[in-house]
């Protein structure tokens, strides 16, 4: 098993944590797109009450990487992503949060 097949198989443990049915598919696309950075502690989560990490998320993915203009839509996803991930949870895998991201903003065709 690849070192991505590991990551690819805890993503999906977590999906189903949150009771997210999750395409497999599109959570190794997500992984593949964030190259290395899963496979760093830091890199590889987010913090979701670090405002910081969230402008992060929101500029370097939503914006950038997604494509959508900047609006209050934008936060108002990221705070519903990270509630179903769990507010408990101290820090997020990366992959699940942009996961959850495109499924809410119907992006899959990014990743395709």
């Amino acid at each position: 098993m690849s070192k991505l097949d590991e990551k690819v198989e805890s993503y999906m443990a977590h999906f189903k944590e949150i009771g997210v049915k999750a395409d497999e598919e599109l959570v190794r696309k997500v992984a593949k797109g964030l190259g290395p950075s899963i496979y760093k502690d830091d890199a590889s989560t987010v913090s979701g009450t670090d405002s910081k990490e969230l402008a992060t998320v929101k500029n370097n993915f939503l914006i950038k990487k997604l494509g959508l203009k900047d609006s209050a839509d934008l936060d108002k996803a990221i705070d519903k992503v990270i509630d179903q991930y769990g507010k408990s949870r101290r820090n997020k895998y990366r992959v699940v949060v942009y996961y959850l991201l495109v499924k809410h903003f119907k992006k899959e065709s990014v990743y395709k």
